[in-house]
């Protein structure tokens, strides 16, 4: 078992065995966050593959003075599962299958990611107009422009409520350490 700490140092030192032990251990949750942005198992393993490699090539980039290792490795998952949304390729796939085909796919690879990784009792203490905003945003890879004409309100209220709310779980994850 690693320390945090450790474990980076290990992975800027190119450690395979560093490697495997971050893909044991935090595989499980990234695929979970990629899941319920691309609703799709096929694509999801497609993407959590790239995370990886963008993990291990941008390891030097990681700086620990702005957030934990997790919450890195979080956002680019999210951002790799975005863009693979956006991408042509996918968006060709997309074309080329039936309705009935994508609406029974999406029925059978959803699940709920807030519980697979923990995550939702959390989720659960918020109020329910935050608890929305970090759904959308970080579970169904909403951009705040996005959100805002989703929920028909002005992005400088997005902007604000994201941040209080995004302070306002720091707070909640503090009391679970």
């Amino acid at each position: 078992m690693y320390s945090e700490e450790d474990l980076v140092v290990l992975l800027k030192q190119k450690s395979e065995a560093a490697f495997n032990h971050l893909y044991s251990h935090y595989c499980g949750a990234l695929y979970g966050v990629v899941l319920r942005i691309v609703s799709s198992k096929e694509y999801t393993e497609e993407v959590i593959q790239d995370v990886f490699v963008k993990i291990w090539n941008g390891i030097g980039q990681y700086d620990e003075s702005k957030g934990r290792l997790y919450t890195w490795m979080i956002n680019i998952a999210r951002n790799t599962a975005i863009d693979y949304l956006k991408s042509k390729s996918f968006q060709n796939q997309l074309k080329n299958q039936s309705v009935t085909d994508v609406v029974y796919a999406l029925k059978e690879d959803t699940i709920n990611t807030a519980d697979f990784i923990g995550f939702a009792k959390v989720l659960d203490q918020l109020d329910a107009d935050k608890k929305e905003l970090i759904i959308l945003a970080y579970y169904q890879g909403y951009t705040q422009v996005e959100i805002s004409e989703k929920l028909s309100i002005p992005l400088g209220t997005v902007k604000t409520k994201m941040r209080s709310t995004l302070l306002k779980l720091k707070e909640l994850l503090k009391e679970y350490q």
